[in-house]
């Protein structure tokens, strides 16, 4: 009662809450993701990884859907509002089955790829993926309102149902634990559902003329392809790394892609509130580059801090987060985090620029992802190697964006 006094008394903004909510929530996900570990094993937890990587290749595609719906939300009002948010639910829904019908289908040939334990697992998963296209969107919505109350309460419903029915279902069945993480993977995406505003969606048509419907198609292809960037530099490596080392040495991979990604996903929070803020200050007509400044300061430091951690206390993090069993990976521990730290700060110009519908920044992400991928695809003697690969991409990836901030910095300056 004390500390509710206390945070009534200091009056949080929505968007204080909203980062509190979303360190609870990337706190619950990388406890997830420990005890499995813990619980597992490293040959067991691999299977686990893949899982888990499906879990976030899917939450990028869904983005794009986020995404669109945040930025049109800040722009529409009313009855126009309604229809686009009902449309974009149509499309995510189509495009939901879509992909869930092709992951069902094709399950036998993705437990070959991944040397998995099962099927079964992709099947399951592949049920839920409509569900987390339609939560998206009711994601974006709040987004895009700045609606941060109910935006956080979405993710925190979506994380601790994960955690709860996982752990519980993995201690009172006794049946494969992949399809155990795959069935709490699916309730939960109908727990981020939750809360669901009928209110944002009308079944009449409200027409929206031909230019805006234009921009809307052009910032969803632009935003799917940028997308697809993140998918690919996130999550190509675990996926290769488990098609081409054994489970043991996949297993110990996971741990370590798991740890170094902590400044990612700290990064992920000042996107959320990146995109609207942009797009409302470009809107009023005034200055964005503050802003991104800001947030650029924030990811270099934190992405430092972990770096330096990593580097001075390898062995001691991982025994405390997975055990004495993944141990082997404490010499790559800090490598691993500063691509993760550089590709975070990338991360941040890429969406700014995304939010002031300029183009080439995607295109150099898309670039350097595809880059990655085939360096790993080309260089995969060793998990060492596969590490040296990445921090070679990203940081050709940070320059090149370092370089065309002030290359169009200059130019605007000198337009005006």
């Amino acid at each position: 009662m004390q500390i509710l006094t206390i945070l009534k008394s200091k009056k949080i903004s929505q968007e204080q809450l909203f980062m509190l909510s979303v360190l609870i929530v990337n706190g619950g996900n990388y406890l997830y993701n420990l005890i499995l570990g813990r619980l597992l094993g490293p040959e067991q937890f691999a299977d686990a990884a893949v899982l888990i990587t499906f879990l976030l290749v899917l939450s990028f595609m869904a983005m794009t859907f986020q995404l669109v719906t945040a930025k049109f939300s800040v722009l529409f009002e009313a009855d126009i509002f309604k229809s686009f948010v009902f449309g974009v639910y149509k499309n995510a829904l189509i495009v939901g089955v879509f992909m869930g019908v092709l992951i069902i289908v094709f399950s036998s040939q993705l437990q070959q790829v991944f040397n998995t334990s099962s099927s079964a697992m992709f099947t399951i998963f592949g049920v839920g993926v409509p569900f987390y296209f339609l939560m998206s969107v009711n994601r974006g919505v709040f987004q895009g309102k700045k609606e941060f109350k109910f935006l956080s309460i979405t993710y925190q419903s979506e994380m601790v149902s994960r955690l709860v029915i996982t752990l519980g279902l993995i201690f009172l069945l006794n049946i494969q634990s992949s399809v155990i993480i795959s069935i709490g993977i699916l309730i939960s995406f109908l727990f981020g559902l939750l809360p669901f505003k009928v209110g944002h969606v009308s079944l009449k048509t409200t027409a929206i003329d031909s230019s805006t419907s234009k921009q809307i198609r052009n910032f969803f292809i632009l935003t799917a392809f940028y997308e697809l960037t993140q998918i690919i530099i996130n999550n190509s490596d675990i996926l290769l790394v488990k098609h081409y080392f054994e489970s043991y040495e996949a297993g110990l991979y996971a741990s370590l892609a798991l740890i170094g990604r902590i400044v990612y996903f700290i990064a992920w929070m000042f996107v959320m509130l990146l995109l609207p803020t942009v797009i409302q200050l470009k809107k009023e007509g005034k200055a964005t580059a503050p802003i991104l400044f800001k947030y650029v300061g924030y990811i270099a430091a934190i992405a430092l801090i972990i770096v330096l951690t990593c580097a001075i206390f390898p062995k001691l993090m991982i025994a405390i987060l997975f055990g004495d069993s993944y141990l082997a990976m404490a010499p790559l521990l800090w490598k691993y985090a500063m691509a993760t730290g550089m590709f975070a700060v990338s991360n941040i110009f890429a969406y700014y620029y995304l939010s002031l519908d300029k183009y080439i920044p995607v295109v150099i992400s898309g670039v350097f992802g595809m880059l990655q991928m085939l360096l790993v695809v080309f260089f995969h003697e060793s998990l060492e190697q596969v590490v040296h690969m990445q921090i070679i991409a990203m940081i050709s990836l940070l320059i090149i964006q370092i370089i065309f901030f002030k290359f169009s910095s200059n130019h605007v300056v000198k337009t005006d």
